[in-house]
């Protein structure tokens, strides 16, 4: 168990890194931030913040030195600036950052533990995306197996003539069929050093253009009759990993039962929706997590949630929503606001009357 006053790195400097330091500084620890030259927010609100590149090794051991436990907040941190954390312990084990930055052995490993993915293909070249699009069927998705998030690095494919006319990125990529869904949800848990597991309410996700826009509780049917199956697959996952901290899974309703989209090893965006619905936050839970603290617990606090991500130039006109008791706001500082970009987000919280 990590004492009072321990210092808590977080490889990584965006939002999520400055919820959880905020967190961490709650439970009474020190957070010192790590992460190459950005807009790392996290920094206004850690104890320190080190900006250097993701293989600078002397600058890394120093920041190591000055550790008691290290973690990440960003799913793209270098699997290698990862393994070269010597001295405090690393929660999640690395090997969840290496499984889940590559599409493909992502979906090979959810499928060894008996989860169901889209059908997909390996793309290498035009002519195997050809065959993929041939084989799978159009509509579909070409996304890169590596780095893409939030949309990016990703081509829907209507048919087989775009298939043939797409210069395919000379990068390895992968093929999804498109998935007839009803609904997406995420699966979002937490599990301890001691292998004890926490499953927060799964939320219907609404994305618009390959980003999330808003997460709904209740989540409503056919998810509710779906979420057992997930987080079995989810529970796989993490002791498959001897993961520490929280991971999310996230998952298309299907009349076929759920089918695993990706994971994510951290903290995630349609779980922001627990700071103020749930008794613990996706953000406490991952630092007990890591600290070698008990659990929190995981309970929905309230009737109805809705999380919305507040993109670009809309973080400018959130302040005027506050007029509504219900609403709270988390504007996460970033200086530019550019489109697409999330500055922020709002949750909407309606409580029983007896709560």
């Amino acid at each position: 168990m990590l004492k009072r006053g321990s210092t808590i790195g977080i490889l990584g400097g965006g939002q999520l890194g400055r919820m959880m330091a905020t967190s961490a500084a709650q439970l009474g620890y020190r957070v010192i931030g790590y992460a190459p030259d950005g807009d790392n927010v996290m920094g206004d609100v850690a104890e320190d913040f080190v900006t250097a590149a993701w293989d600078d090794e002397a600058a890394l051991a120093a920041f190591a030195a000055r550790c008691d436990v290290v973690t990440w907040e960003f799913e793209n941190v270098p699997v290698a600036t990862a393994r070269g954390i010597a001295g405090p312990a690393i929660f999640p084990d690395p090997k969840a950052l290496e499984t889940a930055q590559d599409r493909l052995d992502e979906k090979r490993f959810i499928e060894e533990l008996g989860g169901r993915p889209a059908a997909y293909a390996k793309v290498d070249s035009s002519y195997d995306l050809i065959a993929a699009a041939d084989r799978l069927g159009a509509p579909g998705i070409l996304k890169t197996r590596r780095d893409g998030y939030d949309g990016k690095g990703q081509w829907r494919i209507a048919n087989g003539r775009e298939a043939e006319a797409l210069n395919v990125p000379e990068t390895p990529c992968i093929y999804e069929a498109f998935v007839e869904f009803e609904a997406e949800f995420s699966v979002i848990l937490v599990r301890s050093q001691d292998g004890e597991t926490r499953f927060w309410d799964s939320t219907r996700n609404e994305h618009r253009g390959g980003i999330l826009a808003a997460s709904h509780f209740p989540a409503g049917e056919p998810i509710a009759a779906q979420i057992a199956e997930a987080r079995e697959l989810a529970r796989k996952v993490a002791d498959a990993l001897n993961y520490v901290g929280v991971l999310t899974l996230e998952f298309f309703a299907t009349h076929e039962g759920p089918i695993f989209n990706e994971m994510a090893p951290r903290v995630h965006n349609s779980g922001h929706w627990t700071i103020e619905g749930a008794a613990t936050s996706q953000f406490e839970n991952h630092i007990r997590a890591v600290a070698g603290l008990p659990l929190g617990d995981t309970r929905t606090t309230a009737a109805q949630v809705e999380m919305r991500n507040i993109l670009g130039n809309d973080i400018e006109n959130a302040h005027a929503a506050l007029g509504d008791a219900r609403l709270h706001l988390h504007d996460y500082g970033k200086a530019e606001a550019s489109e697409g970009r999330k500055m922020g987000h709002a949750t909407l919280i309606t409580h029983d009357a007896g709560l």
